[in-house]
């Protein structure tokens, strides 16, 4: 797998979708994960003025199923999220915040993500997993 095509694509698949509306970038992929980072700013605010825990999930699940995809032949399978879960340990008013996926189980039908919500910092934000299915196109 060419790494840099991989993430050009995936960032080139993300225009006219929540992924874009959030400003969702994904920048880095290796052999069991993927990074995508996301502004904090107003935009994902929730209206106390923190970081909304559905934009936190909605980042999540973007690379959660983003790493999925990169990992099976897409011509033959489709991935679909089917649960996820998120427990949301700190507050951020704003900046960058960095979502890691880190595979925890590949299975043929199955795969299972861990997603550490990180900021500049390197402070946990939330922690969430997520589950994906795997089907035959």
């Amino acid at each position: 797998m060419d790494l840099d095509k991989a993430l050009a694509q995936l960032n080139q698949v993300t225009k006219n979708t929540l992924m874009e509306t959030l400003g969702i970038e994904y920048t880095e992929v290796g052999a069991d994960y993927l990074i995508a980072t996301m502004p904090v700013n107003s935009k994902v605010h929730q209206p106390m003025g923190i970081l909304h825990g559905g934009a936190t999930v909605a980042l999540a699940e973007s690379v959660g199923s983003a790493a999925s995809f990169m990992f099976v032949n897409t011509k033959e399978y489709v991935v679909k999220g089917i649960e996820i879960s998120a427990n949301h340990l700190k507050s951020k008013v704003d900046g960058v915040v960095t979502a890691k996926a880190t595979l925890i189980h590949k299975g043929k039908t199955t795969h299972l993500w861990q997603v550490a919500v990180t900021d500049e910092q390197g402070n946990l934000i939330s922690l969430c997993k997520i589950t994906n299915i795997v089907l035959p196109k």
